[in-house]
């Protein structure tokens, strides 16, 4: 089976809040859910997947890109943006803080740095630790605009957004060290790689794939990105529809070094899926095929340039 028993039983035992994993190991909640434009709603939404994270003993949980809100409208999404420290961030501040966990915030809306002048938002991944700090603020690098018209898929992304300047180091937290990027960042596998050589454990890829790309590429770029730098993949994401004019592919996703798919929330509902990260599962991947070691010098790749 594609799931390992365990994760299946964690992934549907957690959402009834009736399952707690018994491990010395630290466990991660992937949550999936439904964003619309209310972000009131969203925020309770996102309380009590954090609180069945708790529950079943997790000590970070990854909530997907759009988890403050997904508009219907330029105008709305950029209306409804909010600063890091406007309401909902220290919302989020103080629930990690009462919980005592931390968060991944994989896709807050936030305004630029010159809003009074350029009204343009970044699409930024927030980091907070469980005495509700922020730690980290990663800002989207590549931005999704595609023009799909076969399959019905039309977004530009850059028309409200601005695109991050720089990628971030890991950040080191209860579960191990980890590297951040967003939804379409997914697809860039220098952006993985980096994020590997300079000591990522875990990345994490939060998003709110299109059903269509995500029916065609989801699960394969996630296996393929955690292959690749023998790192777990974690990828909260979005599911079904946020209002007549977007829908989300769903399947929130856990993967491990070697590729395999150990936690998995479906295309159809909200849900927690819980994992157990080994780093010396990863380790051990490592040792026995160190692809690392065995890359060529950077000149090498470029030679054909």
């Amino acid at each position: 089976m594609r799931l390992f028993a365990a994760s299946l039983a964690a992934a549907l035992l957690t959402v009834r809040g009736q399952f707690r994993m018994s491990s010395s190991l630290p466990v991660a909640a992937v949550c999936q859910m439904t964003a619309t434009p209310d972000k009131e709603a969203n925020f309770s939404a996102c309380t009590r997947l954090v609180e069945q994270a708790k529950e079943g003993g997790a000590s970070m949980v990854f909530l997907p890109e759009g988890f403050d809100y997904i508009g219907s409208s330029r105008e709305e999404t950029l209306a409804l943006s909010e600063s890091l420290d406007g309401d909902i961030i220290t919302r989020y501040t103080h629930l990690a803080r009462k919980l005592d966990l931390w968060l991944s915030l994989g896709g807050f809306h936030e305004r630029g740095h010159d809003w009074k002048t350029d009204r343009r938002i970044y699409n930024s991944h927030v980091i907070i630790n469980g005495q509700g700090e922020v730690v980290s603020v990663y800002r989207k690098a590549h931005l999704f605009d595609v023009e799909l018209t076969s399959k019905g898929v039309s977004l530009k992304e850059s028309a409200f957004t601005v695109a991050g300047p720089r990628l971030l180091p890991p950040v080191q937290t209860p579960i191990g060290k980890v590297g951040l990027g967003i939804c379409y960042d997914l697809r860039f596998p220098e952006l993985s790689s980096a994020l590997q050589r300079h000591g990522a454990e875990i990345l994490t890829f939060p998003s709110a794939f299109t059903v269509a790309t995500g029916a065609a590429h989801w699960e394969v770029l996630l296996r393929a990105r955690a292959i690749e730098t023998q790192c777990f993949v974690l990828a909260a994401a979005q599911v079904g529809s946020h209002h007549s004019r977007r829908a989300s592919y769903g399947h929130a996703l856990a993967v491990d070094p070697w590729g395999g798919v150990i936690g998995d929330c479906g295309g159809a509902d909200v849900g927690v899926t819980l994992v157990q990260i080994d780093l010396q599962t990863l380790r051990d991947i490592r040792r026995d095929m160190p692809v690392q070691q065995h890359r060529r010098e950077k000149d090498f790749y470029c030679s054909l340039d």
